[in-house]
């Protein structure tokens, strides 16, 4: 009889619960997504005191060859800052390479990504890298502004890339929940490439045998850096969480250094990466449209926005100099990047009312110790960094909860009564853990 009246209690305080989490959930006023490149999880905050870090990853570490069996010493890092004989295990990246320095890119596609994974046992990530060891490498942030705010706000440490693979599928994950179509594709764009010399994979599919684009892809509006037509992705008509914004007249942009320069077609050193540039696919943001005109945007005009009229939702996507992918981005460049972003919204008139997410768009390579979740056949990838800077975020706290890239979107709609774009957002968790009750 206890246990009856309990739940019967429960039932009849279910709406009041709900309601008090959707009155704490309406004082975000606007929500920021600041998308970095290519780090997993184990690479920048490995060392963070109470996360499940490289402390957690002492038994799960070794790496194998392609016969299976575990390496001696990690492969040749393609770079000779490193030595030749790494331990077949995590190490310092810092030793060799400093935080203000560059090192080589590592292979990040759709379909080694999940041979590096290998099942879950994480154990290929080294076999299957153009840059052999480096893979294994992490940092110590605990000087950066990036760790700074993890520290006083929130961490989430169960936070998966939606999407297997690179940059260009995990952006449109971000925005559609979905993967774009390309059904007539190039059969140049659909080939495997194995190296003559080594016998070894170098590259695998851009598009999948029925139609999907998983690889680095050009887009048909400019701009862009494709000089092929026939190989850029065709206009995509899916809803973004752009269009489900718009219909419900809720202000919305995605900010990005370079653009404007990009739009002119004007030669500068920033790097600008074309296909880190999302709703450039979609029809309705095509060149010349009151879309793209209302809602693309500089980085510059962010700063403008916060004095004036800044959106409800907005997306930063820093230049390719500024966004800490490995080969063209250090990681001081990055943090300096976000912590003028942060500063300048905790500086402003939103900050009260406002709720910042910093996270990456995938795991640039890097091995983390974590079996992603096995979700649908696009992912989830790779466990990467989010953290949650807001008045309402909860203070010094790691977040356990599971989260992949949909879970942004999650958030959003639940904060504005959105409709979800998929069955992942709407199945996924809405970043919930991070706040305080």
């Amino acid at each position: 009889m206890k246990i009856l009246n309990k739940i019967a209690l429960l039932v009849t305080l279910f709406p009041t619960l709900i309601q008090a989490s959707s009155n704490e959930l309406n004082k975000i006023d606007h929500i920021v997504v600041i998308y970095l490149e290519n780090r997993s999880f184990d690479n920048l905050f490995g060392l963070f005191p109470n996360a499940n870090g490289l402390n957690n990853a002492k038994n799960t570490f070794p790496q194998i060859d392609e016969y299976g069996n575990d390496y001696k010493t990690l492969p040749t890092v393609s770079d000779k800052r490193f030595p030749e004989n790494l331990a077949n295990e995590p190490f310092n990246i810092e030793t060799y390479v400093k935080l203000n320095e560059k090192h080589p890119d590592l292979t990040h596609r759709f379909f080694i990504h999940q041979m590096q994974i290998d099942g879950g046992k994480n154990d290929r990530f080294a076999q299957l890298s153009s840059a052999g060891g480096l893979t294994m490498g992490y940092y110590d942030l605990s000087k950066t502004a990036l760790w700074q705010y993890a520290k006083e706000f929130t961490l989430a440490d169960n936070f998966f890339q939606a999407a297997y693979g690179g940059s260009f599928l995990n952006h449109q994950w971000l925005i559609c929940a979905c993967t774009p179509e390309f059904k007539d594709a190039p059969a140049e764009l659909r080939q495997w490439k194995i190296d003559a010399a080594t016998g070894k994979l170098t590259k695998d599919p851009s598009v999948t045998a029925d139609g999907f684009a998983v690889g680095t892809i050009q887009p048909t509006y400019p701009p862009f850096d494709s000089k092929n037509p026939a190989n850029r992705l065709p206009p995509q008509h899916l809803p973004t969480i752009g269009d489900r914004l718009s219909e419900k007249d809720i202000s919305w942009a995605w900010y990005s250094g370079g653009w404007d320069n990009a739009v002119a077609n004007k030669e500068t050193d920033d790097n600008f990466q074309y296909h880190h540039q999302p709703f450039v696919f979609y029809a309705n943001f095509a060149p010349e449209t009151t879309e793209r005109a209302k809602h693309l945007k500089d980085k510059k005009q962010l700063f403008s926005d916060l004095k004036t009229d800044f959106p409800q939702v907005a997306f930063f996507k820093p230049a390719g100099n500024k966004n800490q992918h490995p080969g063209y981005a250090t990681i001081l460049d990055a943090d300096d990047e976000v912590k003028e972003i942060v500063e300048a919204i905790r500086q402003s008139p939103i900050w009260s009312s406002t709720a910042i997410i910093v996270t990456y768009d995938e795991y640039g390579g890097f091995w983390d110790h974590v079996a992603p979740p096995q979700i649908d056949r696009w992912g989830a990838g790779t466990r990467i960094p989010a953290i949650i800077i807001s008045p309402f975020a909860k203070k010094n706290y790691v977040d356990h909860t599971l989260y992949n890239t949909t879970s942004i979107l999650k958030f959003i709609e639940n904060r504005f009564d959105l409709k979800p774009l998929s069955t992942r957002d709407a199945a996924a968790n809405g970043l919930q853990g991070a706040f305080e009750k």
